[in-house]
């Protein structure tokens, strides 16, 4: 069978609203859910994206296995009710109850030669949960409220979370009474199921590294729509993923920037995509990444450049600390940004778009490769052109010029499968060097920008000022050569 569902952390001061809201009139009462994940000792499941576990549930124990789905929405599982009841967990799994299922398929290729003697139980969870169905205008989901921790050894995580599964109906009814939960309680979405969680503790690590674009995989033979949710469906892992990470508060710079990076990804193919029911969309997400710049500055420009004043200060000879970036807006900091509204609605409504059926024969637009091509070639032109005359432009025109040679990176790496293996990598790498140094130069501006928010009869700002001009100066005749190769590039996708 297949688990259809989002899981959303509740905030501590909405806990008891949502409990009640939950219980309904009828006051439903908690189930106490105890249960025992299994995994080798090199995680083998866990890197497959899969778990393993025996839960008590009343007086019976099921074993029961997932296998992650592609769209962060859905999951292969499979329960088996075993025969014999206790108030002790089972001490080991039996494998074959899955066998000739789609997840037991996987779980058998992920162990290989191993048998289940290779599985151990690594943690385990205390859940007491509030569950009611709630019927909507697409289907019925349940809400399932848990309260409870994660243990491994002596290490405890405390869970506070609301589950909205689907129960029938389309996939769509879940997404539609998250809108819902979401405005009324400010809950955020968290992609980290508990088996994800429990990993994490038993091996003592905060997180997972943050999740980089992923490969698209689009050929001539693909409808519009379905190139389309391809597209979008790798820009949602990358977003949501890195999103609930940042969200959590405990997260690292990579994470943020894996996030930014997941976002220009996807303003870039609503762009390719543009449609009536992607222009809201696309305002969200120009939006939030807006927002999520004033930190990213701070964390990627602030203090890589003090850092460098600090080592150029000492080689002069000089005492005194560099001045610091003016602080980030406390309305900017990453997890509160990710925990809002806004964000959580793109998300969701992100999720939406990737649920929708396929257009209807008949009702399809241009072809995939159309689509894909001419805005394409249209960036390459204009990035061509600009490098060419490069020492001509003011500094907004390279900006712009940086942001439209992102958005031709992030299309070619869509539409990879559509054109020559040789062509796209050879393009690639010239336009990835000559984003590195129209980043570098468009980060010193910005720094430049903002130290003249201080006193500029300031000492230290004066020394920062002139150090970043000169710095200004160097990366622009560095920059040189990569504007000359690309300049004279072959244009990838003529239209």
């Amino acid at each position: 069978m297949q688990e259809i569902e989002l899981k959303f952390q509740v905030p501590a001061g909405r806990r008891a609203a949502v409990d009640a809201a939950v219980a309904g009139r009828d006051a439903v009462p908690r189930q106490r859910l105890q249960a025992v994940y299994f995994d080798t000792d090199d995680r083998a499941l866990a890197r497959a994206g899969m778990a393993l576990r025996i839960r008590r549930e009343g007086r019976r124990w099921i074993q029961t296995l997932k296998a992650a789905g592609d769209d962060g929405l859905t999951r292969a599982e499979h329960n088996v009710p075993l025969p014999a009841p206790g108030a002790e967990a089972p001490a080991a799994v039996d494998v074959a109850l899955h066998d000739g299922t789609p997840a037991g398929e996987r779980l058998r290729a992920v162990l290989g030669d191993r048998t289940a003697a290779a599985l151990s139980p690594l943690y385990r969870t205390d859940i007491r949960r509030r569950s009611r169905q709630l019927r909507t205008r697409l289907g019925v989901v349940e809400l399932a409220f848990d309260e409870g921790a994660i243990i491994a050894g002596e290490r405890r995580l405390p869970v506070c979370e609301l589950e909205i599964e689907l129960v029938s109906g389309a996939p769509l009814a879940v997404v539609d009474a998250a809108r819902r939960w979401v405005l009324r309680h400010g809950l955020w979405l968290d992609t980290r199921s508990k088996a994800e969680r429990g990993d994490l503790l038993a091996r003592g690590v905060a997180f997972e590294p943050a999740r980089k674009a992923g490969d698209v995989a689009l050929d001539d033979d693909m409808t519009w729509s379905a190139g389309r949710r391809a597209v979008l469906l790798s820009c949602l892992r990358q977003i949501a993923v890195n999103g609930s990470q940042v969200a959590s508060g405990v997260f690292d710079d990579e994470h943020l920037h894996q996030l930014r990076v997941g976002l220009r990804r996807l303003r870039t193919a609503l762009r390719i995509f543009a449609s009536a029911d992607t222009a809201e969309l696309a305002l969200q997400a120009a939006v939030l990444f807006r927002r999520c710049g004033a930190a990213r500055d701070r964390v990627a420009i602030g203090a890589p450049l003090e850092r460098q004043l600090a080592d150029a200060l000492a080689s002069a000879g000089l005492a005194f600390a560099p001045p610091p970036l003016p602080p980030t807006d406390v309305e900017a900091e990453p997890a509160a940004l990710m925990r809002l509204g806004p964000a959580q609605s793109l998300l969701l409504e992100l999720y939406a778009l990737t649920q929708q059926p396929p257009a209807p024969p008949g009702a399809e637009a241009p072809a995939l490769r159309d689509t894909l091509v001419h805005p394409l070639d249209r960036w390459q032109r204009k990035v061509r052109a600009d490098a060419k005359r490069f020492d001509k432009l003011a500094d907004v025109a390279r900006h712009t010029m940086r942001k439209r040679a992102k958005s031709l990176r992030y299309g070619i790496e869509f539409a990879a499968g559509l054109f020559k293996r040789r062509d796209v990598e050879r393009t690639l790498k010239r336009l990835r060097r000559l984003q590195d140094c129209l980043g570098a130069i468009i980060d010193i501006n910005v720094a430049i920008d903002a130290y003249r928010g201080h006193s500029e009869s300031d000492p230290h700002v004066l020394f920062a000022l002139g150090w970043l001009a000169a710095r200004r100066v160097e990366l622009l005749r560095r920059a040189g050569p990569a504007l000359d190769a690309f300049a004279d590039a072959p244009r990838i996708a003529k239209a």
